[in-house]
């Protein structure tokens, strides 16, 4: 079940293709198929089944309820399929309980290479530098992380105009010692190096 929206909440977000929305009940079969293909799930732990699936579109939902920023359902115009999620998330710095805002992205196979992640991530980004009068979240900075070895992932990162210090890289809690995805990259974005049509 979708949960009630926050009327502090900003609106949906339209770029050129896609529109950034919060999870619908008509969304969760096609969630649940990209969330348990083995490919899209390769720099996670493992895939998910249906009921891990739905529980965490309930998670999203409940956490963007409580008035946080919460990974947006990823909408195409031209067809209204859902084909993940990509946008801003609050969240907390990797090893510590120091909170964030991070950007994030998860499509269906049959989106990828299309420029989705980034079209999606640069619209989220810049109204998350936005002042709030213009409903923005007048943040200063935003972060990203993912799997070092998920070169796709990074790729994006650094064309939204993001950087890594390899100081800043940690190890991923949901992998064991020695495992080749246990690094982590963190990169970073401040509201004064965004460039909005970089």
């Amino acid at each position: 079940m979708t949960a009630p929206v926050n009327p502090t909440m900003p609106p949906p977000l339209e770029t050129a293709r896609l529109i950034l929305r919060p999870f619908e009940d008509r969304d969760r079969d096609a969630f649940a198929a990209l969330v348990a293909d083995p490919e899209v799930m390769r720099f996670f732990p493992a895939p998910l089944d249906r009921a891990r699936s739905d529980a965490l579109i309930d998670r999203l939902e409940a956490h963007r309820a409580a008035a946080l920023a919460a990974f947006p359902a990823l909408e195409l115009k031209a067809t209204g399929e859902c084909i993940g999620f990509a946008g801003l998330h609050a969240s907390v710095m990797p090893g510590t309980d120091a909170p964030c805002v991070e950007v994030g992205w998860r499509l269906a196979r049959p989106a990828w290479g299309q420029g989705y992640a980034t079209e999606a991530a640069r619209a989220d980004i810049a109204r998350g530098f936005a002042p709030r009068a213009e409903g923005g979240l007048d943040l200063a900075e935003i972060v990203a992380f993912a799997v070092a070895a998920n070169a796709p992932s990074l790729a994006v990162m650094e064309r939204l105009g993001m950087t890594r210090d390899p100081a800043d890289d940690f190890a991923l809690p949901d992998f064991p010692p020695g495992h080749p995805h246990r690094a982590g990259a963190l990169y970073r974005l401040r509201a004064c190096d965004f460039a909005p049509d970089r």
